[in-house]
């Protein structure tokens, strides 16, 4: 009997390519959305509400909130973020970090209300130039604010209304960003809808 060798290919298989991403990658963005999910269970309803959830998400974040169990919120938690697949999560990103006060823009908005009240308590005119740029302002209860948060620094009582101004002025500004922010729309386009 002969001594058959067998023939070996001298070049390699061919690598083939993935169209997909690993194992590894997919789980660790499962991982992300669940924590993701976790984060949006622990905002308030209120702010949950303004989120523009799926319905079935929006129900098992709030239900997350009432969960006392420690095996009954990991479920539940696994089970958001399974949901959290279908939903684009960027936009809740953003809306975590505009809520917890991360962002960029909402840093710089708390700042601008700050100058707007130290500006409105310690020169006099602000109140037109404000109203110019903040048109919706109740300017009498603006006025009353002013008026109480400077008393209250001069007989140094607790600063209520000192707090209260800096709410209002806040209101203002975020009533502004959303009005730049929503598409405009054309004459004769609202009854469309």
């Amino acid at each position: 009997m002969r001594n058959r060798t067998p023939v070996v290919n001298p070049e390699p298989p061919p690598k083939t390519e993935y169209d997909r991403p690993s194992k590894s990658q997919r789980k660790r963005d499962v991982t992300a959305l669940q924590e993701l999910g976790r984060e949006l269970g622990e905002l308030s309803r209120s702010q949950l509400a303004e989120l523009e959830l799926p319905e079935k998400l929006h129900q098992a974040l709030l239900d997350y909130q009432t969960i006392t169990a420690h095996e009954g919120k990991r479920r539940q938690y696994q089970y958001i973020g399974k949901l959290m697949r279908d939903v684009d999560a960027e936009p809740l990103r953003d809306a975590l970090e505009r809520f917890n006060g991360d962002s960029k823009a909402e840093v710089g908005d708390m700042h601008l209300a700050e100058r707007w009240r130290e500006r409105l308590l310690s020169e006099e005119g602000v109140l037109a130039e404000f109203a110019n740029l903040y048109p919706a302002t109740d300017l009498q209860q603006l006025r009353v604010l002013v008026r109480n948060a400077k008393k209250e620094r001069e007989t140094t009582k607790p600063p209520r209304d000192f707090r209260k101004l800096y709410q209002l002025i806040r209101e203002q500004i975020d009533a502004r960003r959303k009005a730049e922010a929503a598409p405009a729309v054309e004459p004769g386009e609202e009854d469309k809808e």
